[in-house]
């Protein structure tokens, strides 16, 4: 039996207000596995009802009940965890292996997270002969949180949690594409006795009910993720009425590879940043740039990596990647494949759909892909791909490779490999890009800023940064008689 998925508003599940529905598909076998309310303007205006009507009570909340709703909804997603995690499974396409280690225990650490910072959130003060200044942070009131298909619970957590624990209400929209775990997830507030209307979750497509989100009068600031081109219509849509934007956008991220690394190190981690989630991670390195003298070296060892992956069944504990998550997205990527042939590229491994038998007969599965030859300035090298495809170029020297870092509109990430610390600070300081990783790759501290430059977005998440981003500082001065 299909699943019927509703919106969570003001504390209650209800069906759309157009009574139309969308098809959630599981990419791994091709079936429709639920019903997607496609929500429109009117659904918008009722969780912004409800989470404007909650909003005084939940802001003025102590901090402390604050963080126990938050880890009371912690712990119901450990209880969760194994059904969770088939749910992601199923909805996206990637291994169930990967959503139970990984996935699912980032939600609960998100939650924990910031429900400590709920906690030990401060302001300034500053004190002079005749006065005393100091900085309120306040609640900004309805926020809107939108989150991508990639990472389902795990994003569309990271972005609320902070929203919460700041004492906003939420209007959460999670992908069409991938909305199973957003949608258990509420059941879970629901469980856990939130107050109704703090947390509201309302489904559909980006170009109906996420514009009606972001253009809706009620929202004081927009946290997204998802793509470029979608990032600058929130952009424009807010500017008028001067509402914060956060936009976590796309990435062509750079793994540069000298030849002084440790090298066995280095290509075990460069398979897992090329290939991991079938490449569908924003921080995925899909261009590496490897030193002249061991390109040979590495462009063997590589390869021989690559070919050996096992593409098959999510659920099978053997398979190191699943589908991608939709069949449109599939078509895409072997397009770009397509297209990287066409501009020069040698498709070195992969390159193809990979059709399985059994249960997965009719999924979405594409074979890990290595492509050489190409130029810095050529589309397959310019343009966010997000599959599993990566494509290799070498370097001469420290500044060649800068150059062919920096040589994309891009810059959200970066890793670098490398024994010599001396590049590795160069690197740190003239990569153009939100976060630069040495000697490894998602290395991730919640406290620290996480964010891209250029056309990966603007603002930043995590810890403090996401706090501020969730307030609005006010300082108040007073003066002694």
């Amino acid at each position: 039996m299909k699943t019927q998925i509703k919106n969570f508003i003001g504390g209650r599940f209800v069906e759309p207000a157009s009574g139309k529905w969308l098809d959630d598909i599981n990419p791994a076998t091709g079936e429709i596995i639920a019903q997607v309310p496609d929500s429109d303007a009117n659904d918008i205006a009722s969780a912004a009802q409800a989470a404007q009507a909650a909003f005084p009570t939940w802001s003025s909340l102590p901090a402390a009940e604050r963080a126990g709703h938050m880890n009371r909804l912690a712990d119901w997603i450990e209880r969760n965890l194994d059904s969770l995690a088939q749910a992601e499974c199923d909805d996206n396409g990637k291994t169930l292996r990967l959503a139970r280690t990984l996935e699912i225990p980032r939600a609960v650490t998100n939650f924990r997270f910031f429900a400590a910072m709920a906690l030990t959130w401060s302001s300034e003060s500053h004190a002079t002969p005749d006065a005393i200044q100091y900085t309120l942070r306040q609640p900004l009131g309805v926020v809107a949180c939108i989150s991508p298909w990639n990472l389902p619970l795990y994003l569309f957590t990271w972005k609320i949690a902070p929203a919460l624990a700041a004492g906003n209400c939420v209007i959460g929209k999670p992908s069409e594409i991938t909305p199973l775990t957003a949608f258990m997830l509420c059941k879970g507030v629901e469980e856990c006795g939130w107050p109704a209307g703090v947390l509201n979750v309302v489904h559909g497509s980006g170009a109906a009910t996420g514009e009606a989100l972001v253009a809706h009068s009620a929202i004081r600031a927009v946290s997204f993720t998802g793509g470029t081109k979608t990032g600058a219509r929130i952009a424009a849509l807010l500017a008028p009425r001067f509402v914060k934007a956060s936009l976590e956008l796309g990435g062509k991220n750079p793994n540069i590879i000298f030849a002084d690394c440790d090298y066995e190190r280095m290509l075990n981690t460069t398979i897992r940043s090329s290939f991991s989630n079938q490449g569908q991670v924003c921080l995925c390195g899909s261009r590496i740039l490897i030193q002249r003298s061991i390109y040979d070296r590495f462009r063997a060892d590589f390869l021989k990596r690559a070919a050996s992956m096992i593409v098959g069944d999510p659920l099978d504990d053997k398979s190191e990647l699943g589908a991608v998550v939709s069949r449109p997205h599939m078509e895409k990527i072997l397009g770009c494949i397509d297209l990287a042939k066409k501009e020069g590229g040698k498709v070195l491994v992969g390159g193809q759909q990979i059709r399985l038998t059994g249960r997965c007969a009719g999924g979405f599965f594409i074979a890990p892909t290595v492509i050489e030859g190409l130029g810095p300035e050529c589309r397959t090298n310019q343009e966010e791909i997000f599959g599993p495809v990566v494509t290799l170029q070498p370097f001469d020297d420290l500044d060649d490779a800068i150059v062919l870092a920096n040589a994309t509109r891009y810059g959200l990430s970066a890793s670098v490999w490398t024994s010599d610390t001396n590049k590795a600070l160069v690197c740190g300081e003239q990569i153009a890009a939100g976060v630069v990783w040495v000697n490894s790759w998602l290395v991730r501290d919640l406290r620290t800023p996480f964010g891209g430059t250029r056309e990966s977005g603007v603002g930043r998440e995590g810890g403090v940064e996401a706090m501020r981003f969730f307030t609005e500082s006010k300082n108040v001065c007073i003066q002694r008689h």
